[in-house]
């Protein structure tokens, strides 16, 4: 689970001389100087170094450059390390010894999809055509969120929800004109840093791995990496990660302003409209001092809609938490002076997808995300390191 700066920028002052544009004191000393001698036609009098051509100015020069602090030094050092780490694993390297991979089928019932989602407590699944025998996608909570807009649009066609199979996903995003299905993909043997690449371009927060099978030249799913077992991964196995010491509020990272939130008491199908125009995977639930209370995430959708009972989407924010599975793993908080440090090894103890970001208090700040951490880690100085190559 998971999906968001401010910049600065110095401008080149310029100033004009005393002598510019040959009206001022300067000139009019100059024209009172004598003539030279005869025998002199090549001495030039000091004052002409001082003397810039007319109608021209000079900028002021750039100021020197930010000396590196330690913890300037240890923190690029950090961001270089776990980047050379990325390049030289692959996608297979982070799958567990043993694990379980569903498929569905495009011709498969959206109803029957929610309830297998449910049973195996998953939120996404890797789609097969099986006519053309190809990867057809990822199927995730936003697909879901799309049926839901389009029987709000189409409140006519409710009856007819059960009937709903996989592939007529794409008929539905173009009729409510949405972003389609999911379909980037690469091959295991590739290398992470790739994948990681490929996630931040397409926005997503999972990639498929897929492979040639060697006998038939099929194209075969082979699993899903997700952001948090990339980040689990590198918390894991880079020491480096220690090196990064900066602060929140020294770094460009995370959303502050304009952040979406909603009340108890806010109708699930209004936390929902939010999620969709803004494009993220959770909003914060504030009390009424903006104390930060919990968090509606984009999961939180499936467990309503399972069975198919679209009537639970008329509830209140706070009923439909009530439903959350008892092995929910909570809400993470993190505060702005907290360290990266300290959030990668939260990473690597804990299931997290996301940090709300809050003041002593309790009150909001901003929201953190797993994509904010890795498109940071990935793009943040990645300029020096081509340099120093």
């Amino acid at each position: 689970m998971a999906d968001e700066a401010e910049e600065e920028s110095t401008k080149l002052v310029t100033t004009a001389g005393a002598g510019e544009g040959g009206g001022g004191e300067g000139s009019q000393k100059m024209a009172s100087l004598p003539v030279e001698p005869a025998g002199h036609e090549g001495f030039v009098q000091p004052s002409s170094y001082l003397r810039r051509p007319r109608g021209q100015s000079r900028a002021m020069p750039p100021p020197p450059p930010k000396l590196e602090t330690a913890v300037d030094r240890d923190q690029r050092r950090g961001l270089q390390s776990i980047r050379a780490f990325l390049k030289v694993r692959t996608s297979y390297d982070v799958l567990p010894l043993s694990f379980r991979l569903i498929v569905f089928d495009t011709s498969l019932l959206v109803k029957k999809s929610l309830a297998i989602l449910n049973q195996n407590g998953i939120v996404s699944a890797p789609l097969w055509d099986s006519r053309t025998s190809t990867f057809a996608g990822l199927l995730t909570t936003s697909d879901y969120i799309n049926v839901i807009q389009y029987y709000c649009l189409h409140p006519e066609e409710m009856s007819r929800i059960d009937q709903f199979r996989l592939n007529s996903l794409r008929a539905i995003e173009k009729d409510i004109n949405v972003t389609p299905i999911e379909t980037v993909s690469i091959h295991p043997l590739r290398p992470l840093y790739e994948a990681c690449r490929r996630m931040l371009e397409s926005r997503a927060r999972r990639i498929p791995l897929v492979d040639i099978d060697d006998e038939t030249r099929r194209a075969m799913v082979v699993s899903v990496v997700t952001q948090y077992r990339i980040l689990k991964f590198v918390a894991v196995n880079v020491v480096e990660t220690q090196l990064l010491r900066k602060p929140l509020r020294h770094l460009n990272l995370g959303t502050y302003k304009n952040l979406e939130t909603a009340k108890m008491e806010t109708p699930v199908l209004e936390v929902i409209q939010q999620l969709v125009h803004q494009n993220i995977s959770s909003v914060p639930i504030l009390n009424s001092d903006s104390v930060v209370v919990n968090v509606f995430e984009a999961v939180d959708v499936i467990a309503l809609i399972k069975g198919s009972v679209y009537e639970e989407l008329n509830l209140s924010v706070g009923e439909a938490l009530q439903k959350r599975s008892d092995d929910f793993p909570g809400i993470y908080t993190c505060s702005i002076d907290d360290r990266l440090d300290t959030i990668f090894d939260t990473i690597r103890k804990s299931r997290v997808h996301r940090f709300v970001v809050i003041d002593e208090g309790n009150r909001l700040v901003g929201m953190l995300t797993l994509s904010d951490i890795l498109e940071y880690v990935l793009l943040e100085g990645e300029g020096d390191d081509q340099k120093q190559t």
